[in-house]
């Protein structure tokens, strides 16, 4: 599916019943590449294309996982990127060299830093800043470029002003990345990770660096340009990274067909949106069968799958209960609760989004 992480990720009220209208993934151009090495499998046209079949699902035989909830996975402040300050539906980021301001619906607090730490902002994003409106950047200093070098753990990669307010990292999914690079590191053995809606990658150059040969999949061109040249600027050129524009179920299906087996599947699909050929996807509807899915593209000594939901109208325990009844039989742990970002200048928790982690 079409990675419309950009109308996630701010937490705005969804559409009625659940699902949000759909957007444009970030509109960010990634410098044109001479012959792109991707594998593209799913080529957009303007035709609709048929939902799959829905999978015939019936309840799973076997103990349901061992469980932990609520689980809160927190990120820190750190010299890569920091939550400086927020409130009255904002909030203030540093990202390496920069201050940013973008809207934040769920900072409905007052502010703790005086108006002077907002004001010395690098980038603010201004204009239309309703959920499904293109906005645009000020710089209330220098007027700075497009793009701009980050780092993640030691990995560079490239920030970017998007039209939509994103900046092309989400700094929360870190504990997942961490916890993933521990399971690869401790396997000692080849390891094969599957990341579905990859985006810009940062997910799928942590897994390789950690030594795992990685699929990353995503609908969007772009952010798949965008993410090999992250891979370049992080050094990892040599790494073993297949970069995949397609549908992500459509893709899973056919790695179904193909006997194609994966240690750790990341999946991070959107509250609504569309693929390369018009399939649409309604995340109440299709994840079971997505989730069902994953299971059955996991190796005979799989390590985890990992479940993040961003800007939908449900509980943790929704999706925690998915995961265990989808795992049931496998043993291992069912670990469900929230991605959490701890601000720097009251230490209040920001919340950006629900989680679910099969861990063998």
């Amino acid at each position: 599916m079409k990675s419309f992480r950009d109308k996630r990720r701010d937490s705005r009220p969804p559409a009625k019943g659940g699902a949000q209208q759909a957007r444009p993934h970030d509109r960010a151009a990634a410098r044109p590449q001479a012959k792109p090495r991707e594998e593209q499998t799913g080529k957009p046209d303007n035709q609709s294309a048929p939902k799959s079949a829905p999978r015939n699902l019936a309840r799973r035989d076997g103990a349901l996982p061992a469980e932990h909830l609520p689980l809160i996975l927190e990120v820190a402040p750190n010299a890569d990127y920091a939550l400086l300050d927020s409130g009255a539906g904002q909030k203030l980021e540093q990202y390496g060299p920069y201050r940013i301001v973008r809207p934040e619906g769920q900072a409905i607090w007052q502010k703790a830093l005086p108006a002077k730490d907002w004001e010395r902002a690098d980038a603010i994003f201004t204009g239309d800043t309703d959920e499904e409106g293109i906005g645009r950047w000020r710089f209330p200093k220098t007027p700075l470029g497009e793009t701009w070098p980050m780092k993640h753990d030691g990995i560079d990669y490239l920030g970017r002003f998007t039209s939509f307010r994103h900046v092309g990292v989400f700094p929360e999914q870190a504990s997942h990345w961490d916890h993933m690079a521990g399971l690869i590191a401790a396997a000692r053995r080849p390891v094969k990770v599957l990341n579905l809606f990859g985006y810009t990658g940062l997910a799928s150059l942590v897994a390789a660096r950690a030594g795992a040969e990685v699929t990353h999949v995503d609908a969007s061109k772009k952010a798949i340009g965008w993410a090999r040249e992250n891979q370049e600027m992080a050094g990892l050129g040599g790494k073993p990274i297949r970069w995949i524009v397609d549908d992500a179920v459509k893709f899973a299906e056919r790695e179904e067909r193909r006997g194609s087996r994966y240690d750790i599947i990341l999946f991070d699909p959107p509250a609504y949106g569309r693929g390369p050929k018009g399939e649409v996807w309604q995340l109440f509807e299709d994840l079971p069968d997505l989730t069902d899915l994953c299971r059955s593209i996991l190796t005979p000594k799989p390590l985890a799958v990992v479940l993040t939901a961003y800007s939908i109208r449900a509980s943790f325990f929704a999706i925690h209960a998915l995961m265990r009844d989808t795992f049931a039989g496998m043993g291992g742990k069912v670990e469900s609760g929230e991605l959490i970002i701890r601000e720097k200048s009251a230490g209040r928790a920001l919340s950006t989004s629900l989680f679910s982690r099969w861990v063998a």
